[in-house]
């Protein structure tokens, strides 16, 4: 079973090596790795080339394509409409895989069939320290709190369906994604067990209370346009304010 990877980047030469380095390390052998760079200013595409030899070596597809996006989801529009394979996953460029990640996604969905799949994450600082362990449950109450989109992967059946990213200036749009597959009704499978490694300090963290209201709008858009109550404004909220205040003590 083919399972395409996609990794959408931006000036991502620090951290980009272990991401790739990881895809290397698979045990599962038929791999499509697909990297979208937005026409990065630094030497992230050399170093993305410079591993094009052990790719090829490997047995592994190995695309790279480098030209202005619209943003990291018009990038993994573009990865996914691109893919080949029956299975698509994202890996960020600061995150990585596991060496059995694919591995255990293709002997899950041979067993369950599933439409979408996920499971835990390793978070690290920005220092390569472990964090906290992010598990993963599907509960009655949605929230992104139960849910990894490092260790994600989607059919590509389902991705014909439902299509990709609205990529509307949403910093969400991936938790949109997986309320719309939920609110579809397609098969969801959790693995209880840690594939990817995240890393934090992204740009999915606040750097003040301006980010913190724009994640809060976002994410309370995503609730409403799929669907959900106002009542999920106070765990949006919660959510967002914890966040910020969490991260102004860790400063």
């Amino acid at each position: 079973m083919l399972i395409s990877v996609i990794t959408a980047c931006y000036n991502s030469e620090k951290t980009i090596k272990d991401t790739i380095e990881a895809m290397l390390a698979q045990t599962h052998d038929e791999v499509e790795y697909i990297i979208i760079d937005g026409a990065s200013k630094d030497k992230t595409v050399e170093v993305a080339e410079s591993y094009r030899k052990r790719f090829e070596e490997r047995g592994f597809k190995y695309i790279i394509v480098s030209e202005p996006d619209h943003g990291i989801y018009d990038g993994m529009n573009k990865g996914i409409r691109m893919a080949t394979g029956d299975i698509i996953g994202i890996i960020n460029s600061d995150d990585y895989y596991k060496p059995v990640t694919l591995q255990r996604v293709a002997e899950t969905y041979e067993k369950e069939h599933f439409d979408m799949f996920y499971a835990q994450t390793a978070n690290i600082n920005e220092k390569g320290e472990f964090h906290h362990q992010k598990k993963c449950r599907d509960d009655i109450f949605v929230t992104s709190r139960h849910w990894n989109h490092p260790t994600t992967f989607i059919t590509k059946a389902t991705y014909e369906e439902l299509g990709a990213f609205r990529n509307e200036g949403n910093l969400f749009d991936d938790f949109d994604l997986y309320l719309r597959i939920r609110k579809a009704g397609k098969k969801r499978v959790i693995l209880d067990e840690t594939l990817a490694v995240f890393r934090l300090g992204g740009a999915s963290h606040p750097h003040g209370m301006k980010d913190t209201w724009r994640f809060f709008s976002d994410k309370y858009a995503c609730y409403r346009q799929n669907g959900y109550s106002w009542i999920y404004v106070f765990e949006c909220l919660g959510m967002e304010i914890a966040r910020y205040f969490y991260f102004r003590i860790k400063k």
